[in-house]
């Protein structure tokens, strides 16, 4: 039987370049909050640039906007680290350092156990969610939706 974990990309369009003052104390932050995740029993991977870092990588043709995608063995397991753990207290300021998203911002789908991900892919689903909603294609944390032939 094959196994699935769920795939997660969330974006956030920064107020000013990483290197400022305005972003120091969320870059302060980075390397605690992704090593939180990354030595969660249930964590499988982040997707990273090729200087290592998961919120680097340039994507959608925004150079302020900071991508993180990774999977997870597990819905119940990200959202407490999404939601209840050190990961909460830094994105309640987000404000500070972001822009309001209009437009939905983070995507869950399902993906076999053993494939990565790709942008190309995580784009697909995060305009389908845009365009459409909540699906089996494409879901959020609010309206999940169990394994299916969308997989």
């Amino acid at each position: 039987m094959t196994k699935y974990h769920f795939a997660k990309i969330n974006i956030a369009t920064a107020l000013d370049d990483m290197e400022t003052e305005v972003m120091a104390p969320f870059v302060a932050k980075l390397d605690e909050i992704n090593e939180l995740a990354e030595t969660s029993p249930v964590f499988v991977l982040h997707l990273k640039d090729e200087t290592g870092s998961p919120t680097s990588i340039n994507a959608f043709n925004d150079p302020r906007l900071i991508i993180n995608m990774s999977v997870w063995d597990g819905g119940k397991p990200l959202m407490d680290y999404v939601y209840k753990s050190a990961h909460t207290q830094v994105m309640a300021k987000r404000r500070v350092w972001f822009h309001m998203m209009k437009d939905a911002y983070h995507v869950l789908w399902w993906v076999e156990e053993g494939k990565v991900p790709t942008m190309k892919e995580a784009e697909e689903r995060l305009d389908h969610l845009k365009e459409n909603g909540p699906s089996e294609y494409a879901f959020t944390f609010k309206k999940q939706f169990p394994i299916s032939k969308a997989a």
